[in-house]
């Protein structure tokens, strides 16, 4: 009977599907292979973002560890086919972006971690190290096709040859396939964007904004459709041994945690660009994270519009701030770590960085337009 079901029936009930069970079903058959190689939907019922935690460092054997948040498992995903050596920066949908570390010029590639397809970018117009790098999705009002995502690459900043700051703006674009210069920024902006900025950005009502890596803790955002610059305080910032930019529910949003053993809290930006407060840590969960050293510098946070996760590193517990059921409340939860090994294979003690992303086993154009 299953094989005699028409193919738009079968990507129907595969729609369903979370991305492990849709792998499983991929390899049954040829068919049902096929099927799920190319009738991915546009938005699956069940396809929940997944957290991936990649190491930032490269090692033997390139992999990463992701964990389904349906049932809690941790799954184990080779990356062997992405050249070396390359460190993570951001996710967005179902693609991971990752910067080349040697050249020390930026040079960016993009995956799909789970079909084992991946492009690099074309170089720059102006060559420049260690740059402020953000990625948005056009708002276009239409939901993207996963076969065919459209993104933007922001680049502000960085040392260009001469060991002289770039006060420039460029933004690649996925449809043009090409890199062009936007306009200037202040100097000012320049510096502290090459110097004290980690690729944590997000992106709301228009403005691209990066958090600075050193306190006291700053936002700097950038009004794409102007090019005019602005800066933002942050809630509390003399205070927090860590803060972390996120987009919640489409906000902007700040996640900090304070010294000399406090919690840690989520700030949301309100109207007249006034902090408010919308969540702590519940302190035992606190405590257990933080472990007896009572600090949270070690701490890193990432996000997505119905998740916010703290985590350390892959073998260790991590928190949870999630929306639940449709009443849209946010509940926090304790996620236990990967444990010692995956399938027999041991877990390495890797320093990691976070991303979340919307797991995706259809094929896309993007990448078979290789250059």
């Amino acid at each position: 009977m299953w094989r005699d079901l028409p193919f738009d029936l079968l990507a129907n009930i595969f729609s369903f599907l979370s991305a492990d069970s849709l792998a499983c079903a991929a390899s049954t058959c040829r068919l049902w292979k096929k099927c799920a190689k190319t009738h991915h939907p546009l938005a699956s019922n069940s396809s929940s973002s997944w957290f991936m935690a990649l190491p930032i460092r490269h090692h033997e054997n390139l992999s990463c560890f992701a964990q389904n948040p349906t049932n809690r498992n941790w799954h184990l995903i080779s990356l062997d086919f992405l050249p070396t050596p390359i460190r993570p920066l951001t996710s967005m949908g179902g693609l991971v972006f990752f910067r080349t570390t040697v050249p020390t010029n930026l040079h960016l590639l993009v995956c799909n971690p789970f079909t084992r397809e991946f492009k690099k970018l074309p170089m720059l117009n102006t060559p420049r190290c260690n740059p402020a790098v953000g990625v948005i999705a056009p708002a276009t009002g239409t939901a993207q096709d996963p076969s065919s995502p459209h993104f933007q690459v922001y680049v502000a900043g960085g040392m260009s040859e001469g060991s002289t700051y770039e006060p420039t703006l460029e933004v690649y674009d996925s449809k043009r396939d090409t890199w062009r210069i936007v306009g200037p920024l202040p100097m000012e902006f320049a510096v502290r964007l090459t110097v004290w900025t980690p690729n944590d950005s997000a992106y709301c009502d228009g403005v691209l904004y990066w958090i600075t890596s050193a306190r006291a803790y700053s936002l700097m955002g950038c009004d794409i459709s102007s090019n005019s610059w602005r800066e933002l305080r942050v809630p509390m910032a003399e205070w927090l041994e860590f803060a972390a930019l996120v987009l919640r529910k489409g906000r902007l949003t700040v996640v900090g945690g304070t010294c000399g053993g406090g919690g840690a809290s989520v700030w949301e930006l309100g109207e007249g660009e006034k902090w408010v407060l919308v969540g702590k840590v519940p302190v035992e969960m606190g405590v257990k994270f933080v472990g007896e050293k009572e600090s949270w510098a070690r701490t890193k946070c990432v996000g997505c519009d119905g998740a916010i996760y703290l985590s350390r590193d892959v073998g260790s517990g991590m928190i949870a701030w999630k929306e639940v059921g449709e009443s849209g409340e946010w509940e926090w939860f304790w996620v236990e770590g990967c444990s010692s090994s995956v399938r027999d294979k041991k877990v390495p003690n890797l320093q990691v960085k976070g991303v979340v992303l919307s797991p995706n086993l259809a094929h896309s154009r993007f990448f078979s337009d290789q250059k």
